[in-house]
């Protein structure tokens, strides 16, 4: 196989058949994908299935932590999770720009597989292009996945009531500093690590213990959690304040962020996710949560109230802040 990606690989010819067989379908051997056809043919899925669809243009592509072909299994894998989803299949297509090594495309498929047996799921589906130098910016990621929903989880913004506890399972930010850090070269890069990670296991079994007490979840990625909390106060019609100082951030992420001038709060992360869990079961969410190795840190942080689409944040002096939404990504290329 050629050193690097040519034109040639994404002329559906010799080296394009090439680079399937020894790459790709080295890293994901499944009989769904070995097939080669046109679309994947599997056995029907009972229940209600969960879609959802991404795209990945994180810049590094390697990073602490993690790198493109992780981060794009994890990100659809989560977008499933939270959604209640199992996921089960994950389809990748793949954007490589000409002179990009062959060895970086091995690593990042080889990630992929790694990424893809923890979370219990196959890729079996897929699309390779190839475009000039200077069209792309060495590789894109462009992923779908399929989950199934189990029959009575009632999940939405609709379940939403005052009282209802927010629980994290883990400190905040870790990702959006860890790419930063690397993409400037910046001192303390060595000490911030991306906290991308599948968070299926973690949310399979907060919904075996408490499946009907869970109101809603979402994973907290690009805007961060403020965002999420603004975003979902607004669509439930309700108020929620979090507390300052119930949420988690590492202390590496809080001097680096005062460093640089940034909130924890809108710091994308890619292993953390927010539940709505009703009050008189978040201790026991909270348990759940602290058993599993994604959720050693989890905390909660705030509550829901009666209102209409604000979100509050408690500081340690008493005082009240109002939160928005981001405007303006203070770090583009983020997942």
């Amino acid at each position: 196989m050629n050193d690097m990606v040519l034109l040639a690989h994404g002329d559906g010819g010799v080296l394009t058949h090439e680079l399937v067989r020894d790459l790709f379908l080295r890293h994901f051997p499944n009989r769904t994908l070995k097939g080669l056809t046109d679309a994947a043919v599997f056995t029907g899925l009972a229940g209600r299935l969960a879609v959802t669809t991404d795209s990945f243009v994180v810049s590094p592509l390697f990073f602490p932590g993690g790198d493109i072909g992780k981060l794009a299994v994890c990100g659809t894998v989560n977008d499933l999770a939270v959604s209640g989803a199992g996921p089960v299949y994950l389809t990748a297509a793949f954007m490589l720009e000409e002179g990009l090594p062959i060895a970086d495309l091995d690593l990042i498929a080889s990630s992929m597989a790694r990424a893809c047996e923890e979370a219990g799921v196959e890729i079996i589906a897929g699309d390779t292009k190839v475009v000039g130098r200077g069209h792309l910016d060495r590789i894109f990621i462009n992923t779908a996945g399929i989950g199934i929903v189990p029959g009575a989880l009632d999940l939405g913004y609709e379940r939403l009531a005052p009282g209802d506890r927010v629980i994290i399972n883990g400190p905040i930010g870790d990702h959006g500093m860890a790419i930063l850090a690397a993409r400037e070269s910046l001192d303390f890069a060595g000490r911030l690590v991306s906290d991308c990670a599948p968070l299926n296991g973690i949310i399979n079994e907060l919904l075996r213990e408490i499946p009907r007490e869970v109101k809603m979840m979402r994973d907290l990625t690009r805007g961060g959690l403020a965002t999420a909390a603004k975003e979902i106060a607004v669509a439930a019609g309700c108020d929620i304040h979090l507390e300052e100082t119930a949420v988690p951030v590492r202390p590496e992420v809080r001097g680096a962020a005062e460093l640089l001038g940034l909130d924890p709060l809108y710091l994308a992360n890619e292993g953390k996710f927010m539940a709505f869990v009703s009050a008189p079961s978040a201790e026991d969410a909270l348990a759940v949560l602290q058993t599993h190795p994604l959720g050693r840190s989890a905390a909660i942080i705030g509550e829901v109230s009666g209102g209409s689409g604000n979100l509050y944040l408690r500081t340690p002096f008493g005082g009240t802040k109002y939160l928005d939404m981001l405007v303006g990504e203070p770090l583009p290329r983020i997942c």
